[in-house]
């Protein structure tokens, strides 16, 4: 491991896990022997990361939230705190199906907000916005902010984190408020401009 990382003493590593560069591990964080974490990540107090688990650069998770098998957080991903990722769709404690885990990938960007509980086998679209609270249990596009239980899309998000007028549907143009960056949205696909 490289000398500047930052690993709080209570911290347990597994040999073989491999974290980047100017990456911070705080106090009671448990990473498993095939994880993969990149640089200038954040783990927080009491984080778990599995041994199939994929962690871009720049991802901060913060307390409480448990990184399992299959799931892949793209660059610049926010996890907020107690957010729940799972990795078996039909959990029975009688019955092992390590051999059924299902991948979930959160694409570049996104925020999972506190609490939130992304159900596995999904993907997460890029710049996405996870309310606190929500259950996602099918595929997000790309720039959109859901909430609820089960997540339902009320709107859509730049990439700074600001929410754009525009409608869930149709074609439409906007500036993001604080970047003036343009955003375009044909046939419910948004893009920025």
């Amino acid at each position: 491991m490289q000398n500047n990382i930052t690993i709080h003493p209570t911290a347990i590593i597994d040999e073989g896990a491999q974290i980047g560069e100017g990456s911070r591990i705080w106090h009671w964080v448990h990473i498993s022997p095939g994880a993969i974490i990149g640089n200038h990540c954040s783990l927080g107090q009491n984080v778990y990361v599995g041994n199939k688990a994929v962690i871009g650069n720049n991802v901060k998770i913060q307390n409480n939230v448990s990184v399992y098998d299959n799931v892949t957080l793209e660059d610049d991903v926010f996890c907020g705190p107690s957010m729940v990722f799972t990795n078996v769709y039909n959990p029975r404690s009688a019955i092992e199906r390590k051999s059924e885990y299902r991948e979930t990938l959160v694409n570049q960007g996104a925020t999972l907000g506190a609490n939130c509980t992304i159900v596995c086998g999904v993907t997460i679209g890029k710049y996405a916005f996870i309310g606190a609270g929500a259950v996602v249990n099918k595929d997000v596009p790309p720039y959109a902010l859901m909430v609820g239980v089960p997540a339902k899309q009320i709107g859509w998000m730049s990439e700074y984190g600001e929410q754009l007028d525009l409608p869930l549907s149709g074609t439409a143009k906007t500036k993001c408020p604080h970047t003036n960056e343009m955003y375009q949205l044909d046939n419910g696909v948004l893009t920025k401009r």
